[in-house]
Order: structure tokens, then sequence, then C-alpha cells
């Protein structure tokens, strides 16, 4: 991939830290990118212009409350300066955008879920289509082993395996009435790890799944399991709470409207 071959030099030293970290460090190079790029590609006067304009029609309509057909002009008024900031804002936020969905991207396959070790049990899960019985098989490269039995029986749509292996990447085989479905598999230390889940089109077999388990960023009360509730973050929230808390900042540094 392209865009691995880019950005893989310039964040692979991050992965070596802490996730937090790494995603703080990565949340701040992105919210400056952002910040300076709408800085220098809109005009701030006119902004700052339309930000006043902006609040002081907010205080009207307060004040209007009682007499709606005022209100309603006010409100018409305030709209059409709306879209102007809004408008303003618009190249800027498109220029950067795609560039962030690409980092996203390498961020997903790099820090979304912890890597399978050498060494390491873990699960592959295989999904049906409704109404599909019987027993599928696997088939192993050689460096990955089969815990338990290589056959299993699909029960309420679901057919489960264990493996383990040494580090490598790997092709697992699934056999099911007469067809093939493969998974890439890689078993490594390094902080990376193959397509977590393979989605099939028309097949018997919906979606294969490798169980990788989630990486964490934040765990405040180190709980080995639950979400956002028991004070786990994974690096999407992460990078949201950090990319707020900077870009306020860096608005407000740079006074930027």
């Amino acid at each position: 991939m392209v865009f691995e071959t880019i950005l893989n030099p310039i964040f692979s030293p991050l992965l070596k830290l802490p996730t937090v970290v790494a995603v703080g460090i990565i949340s701040l190079i992105i919210s400056l990118i952002i910040t300076l790029v709408y800085k220098y590609m809109t005009d701030q006067t006119m902004m700052k212009d339309l930000k006043k304009r902006q609040k002081d029609f907010q205080k009207k309509m307060k004040e209007l409350k009682g007499e709606p057909d005022k209100l309603m002009k006010v409100q018409k008024e305030a709209m059409e300066v709306n879209m102007q900031y809004m408008k303003q804002s618009f190249k800027p936020t498109l220029i950067t955008f795609l560039p962030i969905i690409i980092i996203f991207g390498w961020l997903n396959a790099h820090m979304a879920y912890d890597p399978i070790l050498p060494g390491q049990e873990f699960t592959t899960t295989l999904v049906f289509d409704q109404g599909f019985e019987g027993n599928v098989s696997v088939s192993v490269p050689e460096g990955v082993e089969v815990v338990g039995e290589d056959t299993a029986t699909i029960k309420e749509g679901i057919a489960e395996f264990r493996f383990k292996g040494q580090e490598g990447d790997y092709l697992l085989v699934f056999g099911y009435d007469g067809k093939s479905f493969d998974k890439e598999l890689t078993i490594t230390e390094e902080p990376t790890y193959a397509p977590v889940m393979k989605q099939f089109s028309k097949q018997p077999v919906k979606t294969i799944t490798l169980g990788n388990k989630k990486l964490i960023a934040i765990n405040l009360f180190s709980l080995e399991e639950g979400g956002l509730s028991k004070g786990r973050v994974g690096w999407l929230g992460t990078y949201i709470i950090f990319s707020l808390a900077f870009s306020l900042g860096l608005r407000k540094i740079l006074k930027i409207y």
C-alpha cells in the first residue's frame, strides 16, 4: 500500500511509546496542521466580523422571544451570516479531509487491536448466513497449529476454531460444502496485525474474524473488559479527546475565529 510506505517512516517510531502518548502526539500534529491550514486559508478579519455578528444575532434573538415577527426576521439574517461563515470554513476542511482519512486508516491498522503473539492461543470465528448447517474444516500452513479439532460444527450460524503459531504471515483456509474461504493472519510481536475481519458477499460465509483483542489506550480502572462506561477508551475515542483539547487551545493561542 503506497500510503503505508509514506506513513510508516513518519509514525512507526511512535508505536514504541505507550498508546495514549502516541495518539496524543498524533492528535497534536493533526490539530496543528488543521489549525494552520484554517488560519491561512480563511480571511480572519472577515471571520472575526462574522463571529461577532453571530453573537449579536444570538443576543437579539433572546431579546425578541416575545415578538415572533421580528424574531423571524433576525433569524433569517442570522442564517445568512452562518452560511457565510460555513462557506469560508469549507475550503480548508475539504483540503485537510483526505490526508486525515489516510492517517486514520494507518492508525486503525496499527492501534485498533493488539497483535497476535507467537505461541499465543487465539480464536477465529466464522459467521454463516441463516439456515446453513453442518461442519467446517480448516487447513493451516506450516508454522500454525490447530488447538483442538480441525473441524467445527456450525451452531446458531457460528463456527469457531482455536489456533497458535510461530511468527510470520499466513493464510488460513476454511472448507465448507466444497467451497474454500481464506483469511490472512499475521503473528508477530510488532504492533501490527492482519485485517481482523474479512467479509464475503453472496457466500454461505458472511464474515471470518480473528480473535485480536481491542487495544485500549486509556484504562482508568485497569479493567479487562468494558467500554467507555468502564473507563476504557480505544485509539479513536482517545484521539477525539485530545483533538478537542488541542484544537480549542491552538485556536485560542493563535487567535483564530
